[in-house]
């Protein structure tokens, strides 16, 4: 009995930090001691046998975004090697729909909270700026399975995609005048409009009933 009251404590103490119900945390917990095998932490090395993940070009930065401390809301800057159950559904937390009874406050800063989590895969420097060569260095994996298409073009690809953010972001700037990178605040009015849902998708975990933002 004391056990059964000890996990009922610590599952209303997760359900009131995270706002998961306790349907969710059971079923996350299962996929966490999956990828674990049974450990209480979790390593990037523990990634490795999740074969749909293997499929996607950026997995790299999927799977450091899990141990990212900025995403983990432990620090500013640097990874973790491992991390717990909790901090776990911290980063699940980031992936559930925005479906629902939500009001446009709500809504509003549940899709910040996904671009942010966005904004810091690319910005693999921690400087608040996704410089050019970041976004390089994304684009050119993205494209890496199209065997057709050269290195070069990838590059030229992500060029032309800051040019026009600054142009987006900036405006017209002066011959002489050198775009620094995407902002935060550049980054939020380039997927103005974009539909956020579509491109948070964690297939290899079962997403299916995950409970929206609230």
């Amino acid at each position: 009995m004391g056990l059964s009251q000890s996990r009922s404590q610590v599952t209303r103490e997760l359900m009131e930090k995270t706002g998961f119900s306790a349907e969710q945390i059971e079923h996350l917990h299962k996929r966490f001691i999956f990828l674990t095998e049974n450990k209480p932490v979790l390593s990037i090395r523990d990634f490795d046998k999740v074969s749909d993940l293997e499929l996607n070009p950026i997995k790299g930065k999927i799977k450091k975004a899990f141990f990212d401390r900025r995403n983990l809301q432990t620090g500013s800057n640097g990874y973790e090697n491992e991390i717990n159950f909790e901090q776990f559904l911290t980063i699940m937390s980031y992936f559930r729909p925005m479906r629902g009874h939500m009001d446009e406050e709500n809504i509003s800063l549940c899709r910040k909270d996904k671009l942010r989590f966005l904004f810091n895969m690319y910005d693999s420097d921690n400087d608040s700026k996704i410089t050019l060569d970041e976004y390089r260095n994304v684009v050119e994996e993205l494209l890496s399975g199209n065997l057709n298409l050269e290195k070069e073009t990838a590059r030229s690809i992500a060029d032309g995609a800051m040019m026009e953010a600054a142009s987006m972001c900036v405006g017209q700037m002066e011959p002489d005048q050198i775009y620094e990178g995407i902002t935060f605040e550049d980054f939020l009015k380039i997927w103005d409009g974009i539909d956020i849902e579509t491109k948070m998708l964690v297939r290899f975990l079962n997403m299916d009933t995950i409970p929206s933002c609230h």
